[in-house]
Formats: C-alpha cells, structure tokens, sequence
C-alpha cells in the first residue's frame, strides 16, 4: 500500500482516489471521539468537511500487519492544527482496520505551565 498516495486522497478529500486503499468490510475507528464508520462513513466524514486542508507527516512506522503514521494536519486558512496517530491494519494491501487519534494542536494549559517543566518541541 502506498501510504503517500493514501494521505494525499484524504488531504485532497477525493472520494474515489480513497476508495479503493480499503477493504469493502473495513472497520474505521476515531476513538477520541467514541465513532465507528464504514468506509462509505467514514469518506464521507473526511470528504464533506469543510474547507481545503495540508499536511505532513511527521511519522512512518512498519508494523507486523501493518503501519503507523503521525501526521500534522491544518487547514490552509492557517486557523488551527491537528495532530492525529492512524494505526492501519492490512491485508492483502488494503485497509482491514484503522484506528486514528485526533488531538488540537495547542499551547499547554495553564496548571502545567505554572509548574514550569517542559518546553516546546518546535520553537
């Protein structure tokens, strides 16, 4: 599976250039959310969101059975970003599974920053 071209059909919200990287029986899971969608489901939800989006990806893991990717997403209005962890599970070179953790990109709230530990990973 080519993971690139993947991720370029969602970015682009191009329904049939996604299509096809699942398995018809696929199971997509967005966990932070508590949402389980078909494949029809879940093109939908990523091809009728609004605006135009860009991303880069930060990660790219190999998994027995499958991949790991850590991609930073936004829109290209520049209003916000997203980080989000997508565990595929492949058979036969298509999507059987995908499990995605959606996070806001944002500054650390305000009780940790009062400790004064961390730093920024990008300055």
């Amino acid at each position: 599976m080519d993971i690139y071209a993947f991720w370029d059909a969602v970015i682009r919200q191009d329904a049939q250039a996604i299509r096809p990287f699942f398995a018809k029986d696929a199971v997509i899971c967005w966990h932070c959310s508590n949402e389980r969608f078909t494949v029809d489901e879940f093109i939908r939800a990523n091809c009728e969101y609004p605006g135009h989006w860009a991303a880069e990806m930060e990660r790219l893991t190999e998994t027995p059975g499958g991949l790991v990717t850590a991609m930073r997403v936004w829109p290209e209005d520049g209003e916000g970003s997203f980080h989000v962890a997508s565990f595929f599970g492949l058979q036969d070179g298509l999507i059987r599974s995908l499990d995605e953790y959606w996070g806001d990109d944002g500054p650390a709230p305000d009780w940790r920053r009062q400790m004064h530990i961390g730093s920024s990973i990008r300055l």
